[in-house]
């Protein structure tokens, strides 16, 4: 099978990002606030660059970001893994909320790799998605939660999230980004199972 470079650059960069922006947040370095600020900063850069050649943006759009984002949303995936963790910061109590984050950094980057890689049966709730890929990406997102939350609490938020990360979400005909749905879904798990447990 021929290897995707460009996916696993993504995907790379993807988890060295949500890993930095995750130490951050827990040494205390970025605010809610300032995390919000780095969303709008990029949102132009991203309005900009259906314009215009920004120099470092530019490079960075070429190396890491898909031809079809770059017409309509540049950098997009780097827009909406900052949406998501920051919605889970301000969502979830804190535990629960790191555990969320490392779910969309570790699940979805070993999710995406391992299917469209390595996946041969095909997830029959998403014809682009494949089953190796969401029970893999449930064990690396289970083994990062693990770190903040109980083991049991960790595992279920992980395969839920990938579970449902397998079913395109809609909203007004438009799907709605994994890195938005993963945290959101984990969170919401495992805040559930602890309110009812």
């Amino acid at each position: 099978m021929k290897l995707d470079w460009l996916e696993i650059r993504r995907k790379l960069l993807h988890v060295l990002i949500g890993s930095i922006l995750i130490l951050l947040m827990a040494l205390g370095l970025i605010s809610p606030l300032g995390l919000f600020m780095v969303i709008v900063a990029g949102s132009v850069l991203s309005v900009l660059s259906l314009r215009f050649r920004l120099p470092v943006v530019a490079w960075l759009l070429d190396n890491f970001d898909r031809e079809k984002d770059r017409k309509s949303f540049p950098g997009r995936g780097a827009i909406t893994l900052f949406v998501g963790i920051l919605l889970a910061w301000k969502l979830f109590e804190r535990d629960i909320a790191y555990a969320s984050m490392v779910v969309l950094v570790l699940g979805d980057a070993v999710s995406h790799l391992v299917g469209s890689h390595l996946g041969k049966i095909k997830n029959p709730l998403n014809g682009f998605k494949f089953i190796e890929g969401n029970l893999i990406g449930g064990v690396a997102g289970s083994i990062g939660a693990m770190m903040f939350v109980e083991p049991w609490l960790a595992c279920l938020g992980a395969f839920g999230a990938m579970l449902i990360e397998a079913i395109q979400v809609k909203m007004n005909e438009a799907i709605i980004d994994d890195n938005i749905i993963i945290p959101l879904a984990a969170g919401a798990i495992m805040t559930l199972i602890r309110v009812v447990f």
